[in-house]
């Protein structure tokens, strides 16, 4: 009997600038191009950038060597704090209309 894959809260969103602040990209910044939220991931232009060799198809008849973005774990990512330039966590609040906002963790602004 298989499971339904857990779908998970990301609090991180597709245009957001963040940090790698784990793993062998530790220290780069990017921005958010995709969000997996059943894989746990995201996908941030210029981390994880591998080559992947590709056969010769009607397509392209050449083949030859293809740089793909590949996903990274969302623990290994944080958002930049636009402020302080440093990496912060993200947790939800409400303003003072009711709305649900989401706000840095190390300063209590709000994330634009």
């Amino acid at each position: 009997m298989k499971t339904q894959p857990t779908v998970v809260k990301i609090r991180i969103k597709k245009g957001d600038t963040v940090v790698v602040i784990a793993g062998a990209q530790k220290g780069k910044t990017g921005k958010v191009v995709k969000t997996h939220p059943l894989l746990n991931k995201v996908t941030v232009e210029g981390i994880n950038v591998v080559k992947k060799h590709v056969k010769p198809t009607q397509a392209k008849p050449q083949g030859g060597i293809v740089e793909l973005t590949k996903p990274i774990w969302v623990s290994k990512v944080a958002l930049l704090e636009p402020t302080s330039k440093k990496p912060s966590r993200v947790r939800f609040a409400f303003d003072k209309n009711g709305n649900k906002v989401r706000e840095y963790v190390s300063t209590g602004k709000e994330v634009k």
